[in-house]
């Protein structure tokens, strides 16, 4: 029996193909993780933005958004990010209108996935101020189609396969956001690990990041496993969809991934749709 205690961290992220995909070699058992033991916590995006306001999570996915009520408690890690490269979230509709009959008291509903998403922050800051309600991330597609909301704002594999439901784009936050930077990438989400783990903190970021270099490596096993939490995506279109938000970048922020996520949450400040920009370090 070995004397080196096991140590349990819980690892947070979104039961989603990108995020399945970076945390496949880890969820598999492929990499040594010596005394350490990692328990996946899979749910959505708002839920863990939530969970980590009380640091629930040692590590965990969260919103750029969301970074900024956390930072406190949770350091960036350098690696794990989804970025929207001239691409991110999109607001879509039954029909062709105006973005401007969006805005706020016109009488028109939107259909977001949180209100510490990204995307929403990215949407108001683009936008202004509008009607919004609260809905499941992949319930959004349907309940627009279905007339339920006047427009929705889609996050993860909905960017695909709105068109599938007879929905037009409106929209692409990712292309908004490259045309306000000159071509920066749009920050999304994150993974942080929490500040109390100390001289730990190190070798867990190693590990994460191995984990995501090993999917990328050994692509065709990584995607099978990652497409069980892909809804409604065949093969190719889960490896499309993984292929947006797990590259290069997502091994390293890049210097001007670095400089995208500083200026969003500036941005976001001046226009008051946060307190305060966060003290931002990535942990390499």
């Amino acid at each position: 029996m070995s004397d080196t205690a096991t140590k349990t961290l819980l690892l947070g992220h979104s039961p989603d193909p990108d995020d399945a995909f970076m945390h496949y070699a880890l969820a598999a058992d492929k990499l040594d993780t010596g005394d350490l033991r990692f328990v996946h916590k899979l749910e959505d995006i708002e839920t863990l933005n939530r969970r980590a306001l009380t640091g629930e999570y040692e590590i965990t996915a969260v919103s750029i958004h969301a970074y900024a009520y956390v930072s406190d408690k949770y350091a960036l890690l350098n690696h794990g990010a989804s970025m929207g490269e001239g691409y991110g979230p999109r607001i879509v509709a039954r029909a062709e209108m105006p973005l401007s009959a969006l805005e706020k008291g016109k009488g028109l509903r939107m259909a977001v996935p949180g209100e510490w998403t990204s995307a929403h922050l990215a949407a108001q800051m683009c936008l202004g101020p509008y009607d919004y309600e609260l809905v499941e991330f992949d319930q959004i597609p349907a309940a627009v189609a279905r007339g339920e909301y006047d427009a929705g704002l889609l996050i993860h594999e909905g960017q695909l396969t709105f068109q599938e439901l007879g929905l037009k784009l409106l929209l692409d936050l990712g292309e908004w956001w490259g045309g306000e930077t000159g071509g920066l990438p749009l920050p999304l989400g994150g993974n942080t690990i929490r500040r109390d783990l100390g001289e730990d903190i190190p070798r867990v970021s190693q590990l994460l990041q191995d984990s995501i270099r090993y999917g990328l490596e050994h692509r065709d096993e990584a995607v099978k496993y990652a497409l069980q939490f892909g809804r409604d995506l065949d093969l190719a279109k889960a490896d499309e969809f993984i292929a947006m938000y797990v590259n290069q970048r997502t091994l390293d922020y890049g210097d001007d991934g670095r400089e995208s996520v500083k200026l969003f949450l500036q941005r976001a400040h001046d226009q008051g749709l946060i307190p305060a920009p966060p003290q931002i370090d990535f942990v390499r």
